[in-house]
């Protein structure tokens, strides 16, 4: 049984504000339409901070989620489901979805089969 990695580093609504260089209500708008994944760690909603360390996988993610959620994923899963290794991807799928996210994307699409 492979067991989940945590991401390295959690990031606050403010925090994607500041690193995307978008105001908090569009954060939250992104958050709304499933383009960014946040899940609440002691009470705060947090981002990890793999999911925004590259253009590419912010371009990836959120047709992944897409994927998760139709089938049948909550956000949690989804984490889950991001931070659980692969071997085939070599790393997990939050690692691969910058340089390997056709692949991520598959997989993604599996998972619910």
């Amino acid at each position: 049984m492979t067991t989940e990695i945590s991401p390295a580093e959690w990031l606050t609504l403010p925090d994607v504000s500041e690193r995307l260089n978008l105001p908090i209500l569009q954060v939250r708008q992104l958050l709304k339409e499933g383009q960014i994944l946040a899940v609440r760690r002691d009470g705060v909603l947090r981002v990890p901070s793999e999911l925004l360390a590259s253009p590419l996988a912010i371009k990836h993610l959120p047709g992944v989620l897409n994927l998760l959620r139709d089938a049948g994923y909550n956000d949690e899963e989804a984490l889950r489901w991001l931070y659980t290794p692969d071997e085939y991807l070599e790393g997990t799928p939050a690692q691969a979805l910058s340089h390997r996210s056709t692949e991520v994307k598959r997989r993604a699409q599996a998972a619910g089969f």
